[in-house]
């Protein structure tokens, strides 16, 4: 995985288009707190065509949603895509489609969950996007989350994220490399196919939501069996929400599925990073580099910000 150009940076008045990939909008108002947001630091933000359309528990139809995106990537005017929700299906609109992407006049992506698809569909075309909250979930993050993002859009700039390191014997406790987030579910499903970047000497940042620890299990298996963590410089572990086992059901905590999965692959570790579902959700741009530190327990952005 080579560094992403990191797209110019916003400003008020700035055009941005909401585009919905995935699931189905099923209730509009959920999404109005995020887009005044928006709005009200001056940007121009416009809803695409067919947002609001439906197609079972999709956003419309395949052809529909990938216009949304591809018209917005073809705007000359549009400096930036917002995903209104994710859900499941940004996956479907890679399928045997070229992104229309200029790498000489880059535009921000900003999504998370199944954006994850979009996200690396970008990061394989060399720009970096912001894995960060969407607009049905932006209201509810709090103002430091609201500054992080807005800090990295307007002035390039980003803060370091604190979480706890693992002990972990033999380990170096310090690596760089380039950071690619990801939700682990839909991370998953992108491997071995054209848009699953290069992962050697990477630093993965997951999270996931409701999947049981079990089946988090068979996924970080699946990638062990297949090598794909072999040569990963380190991995940034957000929250796992809504992940615990049925009560009554015999099962290891996430955390210790966590240690047991990733704890002897001999690579750097910090758990507990403010970023993912039903909380702060830290934004993180895709294919820039960082450090992470699993004494200091921190992850630091490298040549941005703070």
């Amino acid at each position: 995985m080579q560094p992403s150009v990191i797209p110019p940076t916003l400003k008020p008045g700035s055009r941005l288009v909401a585009i919905a990939p995935s699931g189905a909008v099923r209730d509009p108002a959920a999404f109005q707190p995020g887009l005044d947001l928006w709005r009200s630091r001056g940007y121009e933000v416009v809803l695409a065509e067919g947002w609001d359309d439906r197609y079972g528990y999709l956003a419309g139809t395949d052809v529909d949603r990938r216009n949304q995106l591809a018209m917005a990537l073809k705007d000359p005017n549009c400096e930036g895509i917002l995903c209104i929700r994710g859900g499941w299906g940004a996956a479907r609109l890679l399928e045997n489609w070229q992104m229309p992407i200029d790498r000489e006049n880059p535009k921000w992506l900003v999504g998370f969950s199944d954006v994850t698809s979009l996200l690396w569909g970008f990061a394989c075309a060399g720009i970096s996007g912001v894995h960060g909250p969407v607009l049905s979930t932006m209201g509810d993050e709090p103002p430091s989350s609201h500054d992080r993002l807005f800090n990295w859009l307007e002035n390039h700039e980003i803060d370091s994220l604190q979480g706890t390191g693992w002990k972990t014997g033999g380990v170096a406790e310090s690596v760089t490399g380039l950071l690619l987030p990801a939700n682990l579910t839909v991370a998953t499903h992108l491997l071995n196919t054209a848009y699953q970047p290069d992962l050697e000497g990477v630093i993965l940042a997951l999270e996931d939501v409701g999947e049981a620890p079990y089946r988090l299990d068979r996924m970080l298996t699946h990638w062990r069996m297949i090598g794909a963590l072999d040569k990963v410089a380190g991995i940034a572990i957000g929250r796992f929400s809504s992940c615990e086992a049925p009560e009554g059901y015999p099962s290891l905590s996430v955390e210790e599925m966590l240690r047991d999965r990733l704890g002897e692959l001999g690579i750097t570790i910090v758990a507990d990073f403010p970023f993912g579902h039903e909380g702060e959700n830290a934004a993180l741009p895709v294919g820039v580099m960082v450090r992470l530190d699993s004494h200091t327990g921190t992850l630091e952005f490298i040549g941005a910000g703070k």
